[in-house]
């Protein structure tokens, strides 16, 4: 083998393993965002990123954008918990308007 075999033989393996590490890194990039960003639906999103990966590709962008998007938008857990805390509010407004208008009435 000639000096220049060699050189092709390590370019080849370096274009290999530089191949599979971006594949690795773009199966794992989704579920990273989404985990860092406290997304509720992480692990669906880290499996969804390798699967596209393994069928080709055609909505790894979807998956990423999915890790994008904003956890507590649209969220039925959270906006349930932002109406409680509205109707709690407006019970206690309306106690303190009822005693209000009660004493207002005792007094001739």
């Amino acid at each position: 083998m000639t000096l220049i075999d060699i050189f092709a033989w390590f370019v080849l393996l370096l274009l290999i393993a530089s191949g599979v590490a971006v594949i690795v890194l773009l199966g794992m990039w989704p579920g990273r965002v989404a985990h860092a960003r406290g997304h509720s639906q992480a692990e669906a999103i880290a499996i969804g990123s390798w699967l596209t990966l393994f069928l080709g590709f055609v909505f790894w962008p979807f998956v990423a954008i999915w890790a994008h998007m904003n956890p507590a938008a649209g969220s039925p857990k959270e906006s349930g918990d932002a109406l409680a805390r509205k109707l709690h509010a407006l019970e206690d407004r309306l106690t303190r308007v009822e005693a209000s208008t009660a004493e207002r009435s005792d007094t001739p």
